[in-house]
């Protein structure tokens, strides 16, 4: 996309520029329409999000060009975008059954999460070999009534996300306890959630977000790579960062990691 971009968009004389580089009209157009999907969305912030669906929905300027160059439709663009934000257009009816995929009813997750149970039951995770006992001493972990968040320590590549894929698949084939069936162990992928978050209270809605859906669905356990870069994670100057927003979740039994 950068190279059709830059062949559309060809070098200006060589200048100083002093002072503020002004917007085009249609830049401004696009501004507009970005606060304005951020409105109608429901959300606070303007992120590159709102940003991509202005430039869609202006449909003129050079990005559009360039989309419907690589052959890409703008409305099905437009409408993977809002999928992936949780406000697609709605899944099929009766009257429509190749119609698209059902809305998720957990989307911030979905965007920002990979489901290993999922993904264990299409039979995309490796075998888990000799680490029965670590994978036992988990269940156990989770099944209890309190302090049910079990933390895996050990140094980068000995097998810590390989004991959680191993949980994925014992809980697919059913060999677990009761209370533990139905479960969904979801990866947070961290660092996409803090990646764009420019302005402060933008990681603190994303995040807040995830833990809103955990709570609603009740059959969420969250599983977080690398945990110590949580704290700090997201800590703009006068934001709260990550870890400060999940531990009073996990301590009052909402969710369990």
């Amino acid at each position: 996309i950068r190279l059709e971009i830059e062949k559309l968009v060809q070098p200006g004389p060589a200048t100083v520029v002093s002072g503020d580089i002004p917007f085009t009209p249609r830049a401004k157009r696009v501004i507009e329409l970005s606060m304005e999907e951020a409105r109608q969305l429901g959300h606070n912030y303007i992120g590159t999000e709102h940003l991509l669906l202005g430039l869609l929905r202006e449909g003129e300027g050079v990005a559009a060009q360039v989309l419907q160059g690589l052959g890409l439709d703008l409305n099905k663009v437009r409408n993977e975008v809002m999928e992936l934000l949780g406000q697609g257009i709605p899944g099929p009816t009766a009257a429509d059954p190749a119609g698209a995929k059902v809305k998720s009813k957990t989307p911030a997750l979905d965007a920002f999460g990979r489901d290993l149970t999922t993904l264990a039951r299409e039979d995309k995770l490796d075998p888990v070999v000799g680490r029965k006992n670590e994978i036992e001493r988990v269940i156990q972990v989770l099944s209890r009534r309190t302090k049910n968040n079990p933390v895996l320590l050990g140094e980068a590549g000995v097998g810590k996300t390989a004991i959680v894929e191993g949980l994925a698949q014992q809980i697919v084939v059913g060999n677990i306890p009761e209370l533990l069936k139905d479960k969904r162990i979801i990866i947070i992928d961290l660092a996409l959630m803090v990646a764009g978050t420019k302005y402060r209270g933008q990681f603190e809605e994303r995040i807040k977000a995830v833990m809103e859906e955990i709570k609603k669905a009740e059959n969420i356990v969250m599983f977080i790579d690398e945990l110590h870069t949580l704290v700090g994670a997201g800590g703009a100057e006068g934001a709260i960062d990550a870890s400060n927003i999940l531990k009073p979740a996990l301590s009052r039994g909402e969710a369990q990691c």
